[in-house]
């Protein structure tokens, strides 16, 4: 179809828009079929859009490759942040407990020391305390079957009353990891640690081990492999006394009140930290992941995928609107009005949006994929996927303010003079 002004015909996705039921262009004859003409608009304005959008192959297919690559980025970079959250308290999660008696100074979980050790009685003899558990965490050195030395992250616990234990397990069982030399190892760290499954033997700061169960999906922030074993078998391995602990978690009872619990624990334990399960969990998460710089790294990540995905979507929005000034001008000579263009501008910013989403969104996917089981943890939630849809088309949206400033500045007699 064309478009024809003066003694020139303009060829474009544009041309032949005038509506057909009422012989005017789109945004001309306000006194006349309001009824059947506001439910024509949209249907018009979405119709050009689509011609526009797809009549320069190129620039449509780099605006989606800007958009995929800024959804893709954007989804990794945030998915790796809740990943992250998640890896860091998991363990603080599944030990359960209302109060955590530390060592003074502790940063998180994974920066473990030594307790002075009477910490375990006083609890116990603290009112409204139901349950007391003893935690041995510290940094080991793990001999591989075939030589070679790495760091590790032992973990001790008995959990016999509902506290920590290894979960997710895929072999062996928590019974079998308590027997004479039994630890428990995620298949996520075989390779680091140099083995190849269950009953797989190495060394333990000299200890001769015996891999008894097998998880997966336990993976440290640090990559350090997490290695559980039991309370009193991590002791011996630290060379800490049997009264000696990294971490007292304490269960407060059901009607008792847990900050009343902590202030009595705090007077008696003038040598130690007492912090709600909610306080040592935020002080983990803080530290690692602002403190230590890597959460900023993977927020600025994020939005550095979103500013190129502005920059990408908002250039080819407005190469395509300055391509077609001419046809926007002869439409606007013929009676539309600047509101429809602004319609069919933003509708191909929304159409872009949500093509280059449908196909980042499975691109992500398949990288969510492909780091299951391995020690990158990597989270999608349908929350999250609902959000990137809307940064996407807000994203978009803000591009197409450029394309907009130009179109509602076209002068319609400008078409006449050509």
């Amino acid at each position: 179809m064309s478009l024809t002004t003066g003694s020139s015909t303009l060829d474009s996705p544009l041309a032949g828009s005038k509506d057909p039921a009422l012989g005017q262009a789109p945004g001309q004859g306000e006194g006349k079929g309001k009824k059947g003409k506001k439910g024509k608009k949209p249907k018009m304005a979405t119709k050009l859009a689509y011609r526009n959008l797809f009549h320069d192959k190129m620039s449509l297919f780099v605006t989606l490759i800007g958009i995929v690559f800024s959804v893709v980025l954007i989804s990794v970079q945030c998915g790796l942040y809740l990943g992250s959250e998640y890896t860091i308290a998991r363990i603080l999660d599944r030990t359960g407990g209302d109060i955590w008696i530390v060592p003074l100074g502790t940063k998180s979980f994974d920066d473990p020391s030594l307790l002075k050790g009477r910490e375990r009685y006083a609890v116990h003899a603290t009112p409204g305390v139901e349950r007391v558990e003893e935690l041995a965490v510290s940094f080991a050195r793990w001999r591989k079957p075939q030589g070679g030395k790495t760091a590790i992250l032992l973990v001790g616990a008995d959990g016999r009353n509902g506290g920590l234990v290894p979960w997710n397990i895929v072999d062996g069982s928590v019974a079998a990891m308590r027997a004479p030399a039994g630890v428990s190892v995620d298949k996520s760290y075989f390779k680091d640690l140099g083995i190849d499954g269950l009953g797989s033997t190495a060394e333990i700061n000299g200890q001769t081990v015996r891999v008894e169960t097998v998880t997966r999906g336990i993976r440290s922030f640090t990559t350090i492999p997490y290695v559980f074993t039991t309370l009193g078998r991590a002791q011996s391995m630290m060379q800490a006394s049997y009264k000696q602990s990294s971490y007292t978690v304490a269960t407060v009872k059901e009607d008792a009140d847990v900050e009343t619990v902590r202030s009595a624990l705090v007077k008696r334990l003038p040598d130690a930290e007492v912090l709600t399960t909610a306080e040592f969990r935020a002080r983990s998460l803080k530290y690692w992941l602002f403190q230590t710089g890597a959460g900023a790294a993977l927020i600025a990540g994020a939005m550095l995928g979103l500013i190129v995905g502005v920059v990408i979507v908002a250039q080819t929005l407005y190469a395509s609107t300055k391509d077609h000034i001419n046809e926007f001008a002869t439409l606007r000579a013929l009676g539309a009005s600047a509101g429809y263009i602004v319609q069919v501008i933003l509708m191909q910013a929304i159409l872009s949006a949500i093509v280059g989403y449908a196909l980042g969104m499975c691109l992500a996917l398949l990288i969510v994929y492909a780091a299951d089981g391995t020690t990158l943890n990597v989270v999608m939630t349908p929350g999250l996927a609902a959000a990137l849809f809307l940064v996407t088309l807000g994203m978009c949206t803000f591009a197409a303010i450029s394309a907009i400033l130009k179109v509602i500045r076209i002068d319609p007699a400008s078409v006449f003079s050509r």
